[in-house]
C-alpha cells in the first residue's frame, strides 16, 4: 500500500508502522499574526500513523483508521491530549546540579554557583551522570528538543550527545567558548585552541543522526575580542550547513553595563555580536529582557530568534521579557520558550508557560493558552529553524510527541469539569503548574517515557 506525503513523497507502509490514538492538538500557523482560529487543528478523537519515526498521516480516527485498517499496533490514550513534543530553546544541562540555588544578582550567582560547578565537567564520568539525569528530567516533562549549553570541556559535549544518541532525540548543543573574566579552571587555554576544539566537536557531532551543533560564546564579557572574532568566523563558515550561533543577550542591567565598558563605542549590546558576524538567521539569543527598539529591528532584519526565559528572569530578578514587543507584527522576531535551567527553577515547559502569563500581567498585558502552546511547540521549532521537521503533528514530520494527562490528579480532573473549551482546559493546566502533567513522551515514534510503566525510561532500539 502507498500513501503520499506532502503531495510529492511516497511512503511504502511496511512492518514498522504504528498508530497513536486520542485527542490531538497541533499548530500550523502563527496565532500572533493571523486569525488564531485558523492556526491549529484539533481532533477530539484522532489517529496518528507513524512509520520509521515519521508521521505519515493524521486525522479523525474514524476516517484515518479506515485508510489504514491493516495496522493493529495502535496505542489509545483516553483522558489525555496528544501534542507535538515541547521545545526548550535555551537551557544549560551542566547547571542541573545547582538548580534552585539561592541567588542575588546574575553575576554574583554565576560566581558563587555556576562557575565552580562547571569546572567539574572535565571529569567525563561526572558529565555522563549529569547528562543521564538531565535527559530523564526533560523527557519526563514532555520536552523532546532542546537548545543546550554544555561548558568549556570537550567531555561535557561528548557526554551530552552520547546520551542524546541513546534516546535518538533531536538536540542542539556545543562547547562553550569563554577565555576571560571567569575562574582559571574554566577558561579556555586560548582563543585559537577553543575555536579549533569547537570545530572538531562540530565535525564529530553535527548531523550525526539527529544531533545538531551550535557555536556558543557564553556572553560578550567572557570572551576576548579575538575569541569573539574567531567564533563569528566559525559560525559563518558552517551556517549554511545548519550550524547555530547560541548565546545570551540583554539579560540584566549589570551585564549590559559591563558590555558597554568593554565596548564603549558600540551602539548597543546586539551590535557587538553583529560586528563579529553572529547575528544571523540561525542565531538564538536568550533572554532579551532589556532591548532597545533598534535591537529588535536588527534581530527582525537578520531573521534571528529569541528564547524567552521567564522562570530564570524572575528568579534572578533580571528583567521582564516583553513578548508583545518581540512579536510585533511589523517587525516580528521568532520567539520560543526556554527553561534556562539552572537559573530557571524547573525543567517543565508547561510551568514556564505559567510564568509567561504572569510576567506579561506585570506589564498589564495578557497572553492566552493558544499563543502559549504555539510558542511551546511550532513557535519553538520556528525559532530553531526546524519547523519543517518538528513542532507539528503532520505528514512528513518527525514523530516526537507529548501526551498531557487531563486526570493527573483528582483535583485537576474535578477542576477541568468547570471548563467549556479546550483552551480553557489548557489555561487551567498551565496555571496550576503541576509537575506530573505529562503521561508519555515519544521520540521518533518510540515511547521513551511512560509515567505508569516500569521502568519509566527506555532507550529505543536502534
Amino acid at each position: 500500500m502507498e500513501r503520499k506525503i506532502n503531495n510529492d513523497h511516497v511512503k511504502i507502509i511496511g512492518g514498522a508502522t504504528k498508530g497513536i490514538r486520542g485527542e490531538i492538538l497541533t499548530f500550523y500557523d502563527n496565532p500572533f499574526h493571523t486569525n488564531p482560529e485558523k492556526c491549529y487543528l484539533h481532533y477530539s478523537d484522532g489517529l496518528i500513523i507513524i512509520q520509521d519515526g515519521i508521521i505519515i498521516d493524521v486525522g479523525e480516527y474514524n476516517k484515518i483508521h479506515q485508510l489504514y485498517s491493516e495496522i493493529s499496533d495502535i496505542e489509545h490514550y483516553t483522558d489525555s491530549l496528544i501534542m507535538p513534543g515541547f521545545i526548550d530553546c535555551h537551557i544549560h544541562y551542566v547547571q542541573s546540579p545547582i538548580i534552585g540555588s539561592y541567588g542575588d544578582t546574575l553575576l554574583e550567582w554565576l560566581e558563587q554557583y555556576t562557575f565552580p560547578m562547571e569546572t567539574r565537567y572535565s571529569d567525563k564520568n561526572f558529565a555522563d551522570k549529569v547528562a543521564k539525569i538531565f535527559f530523564r528530567q526533560i523527557l519526563e516533562q514532555g520536552t523532546t528538543t532542546a537548545n543546550v549549553f554544555a561548558t568549556t570541556f570537550e567531555t561535557s559535549v561528548d557526554a551530552f550527545f552520547e546520551e542524546s544518541e541513546k534516546y535518538n532525540t533531536r538536540m542542539i548543543c556545543g562547547k562553550v567558548l569563554q577565555d576571560q573574566n571567569l575562574p582559571d579552571p574554566l577558561k579556555d587555554i586560548s582563543a585559537e585552541e577553543s575555536v579549533t576544539l569547537s570545530e572538531k566537536l562540530l565535525k564529530r557531532w553535527h548531523k550525526k543522526g539527529r544531533q545538531l551543533y551550535a557555536v556558543i560564546p557564553r556572553f560578550v564579557p567572557t570572551s576576548s575580542k579575538e575569541q569573539l572574532q574567531m567564533a563569528g568566523q566559525l559560525y559563518q563558515k558552517y551556517k549554511n550547513e545548519g550550524v547555530y550561533l547560541h548565546t545570551h543577550l540583554n539579560e540584566s542591567e549589570e551585564e549590559i553595563a559591563w558590555v558597554k565598558r568593554l565596548f564603549p563605542n558600540s551602539i548597543n549590546y546586539t551590535s557587538v555580536y553583529d560586528s563579529f558576524g553572529m547575528i544571523d538567521n540561525n542565531s538564538i539569543l536568550a533572554h532579551c529582557c532589556l532591548m532597545k527598539e533598534e535591537e529588535w529591528e536588527l534581530m527582525h532584519k537578520s531573521d534571528s530568534s529569541v528564547a524567552h526565559c521567564p522562570s530564570s528572569n524572575l528568579f534572578l530578578g533580571d528583567g521582564i521579557f516583553k513578548y508583545w514587543e518581540a512579536t510585533r507584527s511589523d517587525r516580528a522576531v521568532k520567539t520560543g520558550i526556554a527553561t534556562d535551567v539552572g537559573g530557571g527553577t524547573n525543567f517543565s515547559i508547561l510551568r514556564q508557560l505559567n510564568e509567561v502569563y504572569k510576567t506579561a500581567m506585570l506589564n498589564k498585558k495578557n497572553i492566552d493558552a493558544l499563543k502559549c502552546f504555539y510558542m511551546a511547540t511550532r513557535g519553538g521549532a520556528e525559532a530553531l529553524n526546524l519547523e519543517d521537521k518538528i513542532g507539528s503533528i503532520a505528514p512528513g514530520y518527525e514523530a516526537d510527541l507529548a501526551v498531557i494527562d487531563l486526570k493527573a490528579s483528582d483535583f485537576i480532573e474535578w477542576r477541568l469539569t468547570f471548563t467549556s473549551s479546550l483552551f480553557e482546559k489548557l489555561f487551567v493546566i498551565i496555571s496550576l503548574g503541576l509537575d506530573n502533567m505529562n503521561k508519555a513522551t515519544y521520540i521518533a515514534g518510540e515511547k521513551v517515557f511512560d509515567r505508569f510503566r516500569t521502568p519509566k525510561f527506555i532507550y529505543p532500539k536502534t
